[in-house]
């Protein structure tokens, strides 16, 4: 249940900041907080939890971590959240064909 813990980590707002903040490119934990009502110790932490949950990764440059949103943890959650999306297309279209074919009756 790879999207219960993503879901877990973008429950928290400062943690949804610091994922939002990533969806432009990779960036390091001093641009990320730049701006924050946070630390940058705090960040870290957040950065953290969001790479347990599979939502972000990071790859070292130079003396630093940049971190950047993992496309395979946000698949996951994507797919999960695709099912919802499909049923309520199929809900969709049952109702426009129900209604079609009231028209046609009523003629």
């Amino acid at each position: 249940m790879a999207y219960g813990n993503a879901l877990a980590a973008l429950a928290d707002p400062t943690r949804r900041a610091v994922f939002e903040r990533l969806r432009t490119g990779p960036r390091s934990v001093k641009t990320i907080a730049h701006g924050m009502p946070v630390s940058r110790p705090a960040v870290s932490q957040h950065l953290k939890v969001l790479k347990e949950a599979g939502l972000v990764a990071d790859r070292p440059e130079g003396n630093r971590r940049v971190y950047y949103i993992d496309p395979e943890g946000l698949g996951a959650l994507r797919g999960w959240l695709d099912q919802f999306w499909d049923a309520a297309l199929a809900a969709f279209q049952a109702e426009v064909e129900k209604s079609a074919d009231e028209q046609k009756e009523s003629k």
